[in-house]
């Protein structure tokens, strides 16, 4: 599993610059569906796990980093299909 990449932001909630990285949040279990949300370091902010207004974050803030993960994957779907 690879480090998480996270990126500076100015929060508008806490008024601060704080670290945010993308994050996967199970719904069901380990076999079950995912979703990605946006976290920040600041663990006594009540939106720390919630990208819910009025927190800032979304995952528009890791548009370029999703497209090449989705790209990769369409990849190595078209390699897996050659064997």
């Amino acid at each position: 599993m690879g480090a998480k990449k996270q990126k500076e932001y100015q929060c508008s909630v806490v008024n601060e610059t704080v670290k945010i990285h993308r994050r996967k949040k199970s719904k069901a279990g380990w076999a079950g569906a995912s979703e990605h949300f946006v976290q920040c370091d600041q663990v006594d902010c009540q939106y720390v796990d919630e990208n819910i207004p009025p927190c800032p974050l979304n995952l528009s803030l890791f548009e370029e980093e999703i497209s090449e993960h989705d790209e990769l994957v369409r990849q190595r779907r078209g390699a897996a299909d050659y064997y």
